[in-house]
């Protein structure tokens, strides 16, 4: 076994034999790095662990090109982290800094500007006079560094004022407040990797994400602040790569581009041609699933009166869109009543039609047309339902199925209310999964 840094990866570092390869932070290798870890050995297996994995390598999960595990499960005694995004306000830091000496416990301030570092050190000794302090940046001498971790480590000292070095291998059980700096100019990895190194024992961490103003916040900014602040609990890093995946775009498989849009065929379709290539490289059938086109000739839609921001809108439409699995609409349906109250029969609507989805993906359903009165199911010819089941089916049931032009199934639903009719077709489709 052999232990080191990217230092393995130089062209004078030879292998005799070599098998598994293991990269931990995997976040902190570019793409040039990973292209030489592929020259080490075409057959070598890799696996990489990282709490926030990069746009281009969680897409290349999702796509299977490569197999995924989380590990979800916090350690024991671990509680979540508060975090709050502030504008820099002296009582806000005030408390925060006392709060913490209050309980004997010990502060992370991140400040990333080397050449301001120490004017901020001023300013943090104006705020709170009796604070015992150290300042800690890479540009330092190693010895002096490593002299100062650990004396914070042993808390002859109280607070750390440093630039992002602590980012990633650092335990300090004792510091349970981090205050970050300019926190919009950090991206979304970044600040889940640098609140990672508070709440590392049984006490309550508090995060405090500090920004200039919220007038100057461009769009992306605010979204990355939202989504760390609303991601706070435990084990939560695949749900903020995910979002990352979403704001920055998922890079190129084949170039050196981590993240970004890929422009010149769009991104759904992007990934519809490679995963039709994996399939093909591995020797399988691919079927293209056809996406069902739904009509709806009831109200099933998030009223503005229930939810005014647009943005917000738009991202649940995005999710309700992309249900994996039934569980997640119940989910979302239950993340809407908590942030906005009780769900109006709109929204509740659109929530059942979209976990309608799920089972016509399933059964490769081209399109669904539901009313109150009846829903008409129309069939892809590579539908997995056996023909012959829904003929005897239809003949055993038809006061409430009919087949017509030998792909479309029409049920009778003659409900009172809209949900009853989805219900209903629900639990009819249902019955079609069985058939296949």
């Amino acid at each position: 076994i052999l232990i080191g840094t990217h230092r393995l990866l130089q062209s004078d570092v030879n292998f005799k034999d070599l098998g598994l390869l293991v990269v931990d932070e995997e976040h902190r290798f570019g793409v040039k790095h990973k292209e030489k870890i592929k020259q080490l050995k075409k057959t070598v297996d890799v696996l990489t662990l990282t709490a926030t994995p990069i746009p281009r390598t969680l897409h290349l999960s999702i796509l299977g090109l490569r197999d995924l595990s989380i590990i979800a499960t916090p350690p024991r005694d671990r509680l979540a982290i508060r975090t709050y995004v502030t504008s820099f306000e002296d009582s806000v830091l005030q408390e925060a800094i006392r709060r913490e000496l209050r309980r004997k416990g010990q502060i992370f301030f991140i400040h990333n500007r080397i050449d301001s570092i120490y004017a901020m050190a001023d300013r943090v000794r104006e705020l709170v006079p009796e604070i015992r302090m150290e300042v800690a940046h890479g540009r330092m001498k190693e010895t002096e560094l490593e002299n100062i971790m650990l004396r914070f480590l042993r808390h002859d000292f109280d607070l750390l004022l440093c630039n992002t070095i602590i980012e990633s291998c650092i335990d300090v059980p004792n510091a349970n407040t981090m205050i970050i700096n300019r926190a919009n100019h950090f991206g979304l990895a970044e600040l889940y990797q640098l609140r990672g190194r508070v709440g590392r024992s049984n006490q309550r961490a508090y995060a405090y994400l500090v920004i200039e103003s919220e007038q100057q916040l461009s769009p992306e900014a605010r979204q990355r602040l939202e989504v760390i602040q609303s991601f706070a609990e435990l084990g939560s890093g695949f749900k903020v790569a995910a979002h990352d995946l979403e704001i920055r775009g998922a890079g190129d498989i084949l170039g050196k581009n981590q993240s970004g849009q890929i422009a010149a065929v769009g991104f759904d379709l992007y990934t519809q041609l490679l995963e039709q290539a994996v399939h093909e490289i591995r020797g399988e059938t691919y079927i293209e699933r056809p996406e069902p086109e739904l009509n709806i000739h009831f109200p099933a839609f998030l009223p503005e009166r229930y939810m005014p921001d647009v943005g917000q809108r738009l991202d649940f439409y995005q999710r309700l869109s992309r249900l994996g699995s039934e569980d997640d609409a119940d989910r979302i349906a239950a993340e809407l009543a908590d942030r906005y109250g009780d769900v109006p029969d709109e929204a509740r609507q659109y929530i059942e039609v979209s976990r309608l989805k799920v089972l016509l993906r399933q059964l490769y359903v081209r399109s669904l047309d539901i009313t109150v009165d009846k829903g008409v199911v129309r069939l892809d010819p590579a539908t997995p339902v056996d023909p012959g089941k829904v003929v005897e089916m239809v003949t055993r049931e038809s006061d409430s199925v009919r087949l017509v032009g030998g792909d479309k199934l029409v049920y009778t639903l003659a409900a009172r209310h809209p949900l009853d009719a989805v219900e209903t077709l629900h639990g009819r489709l249902r019955e079609l999964i069985k058939l296949c």
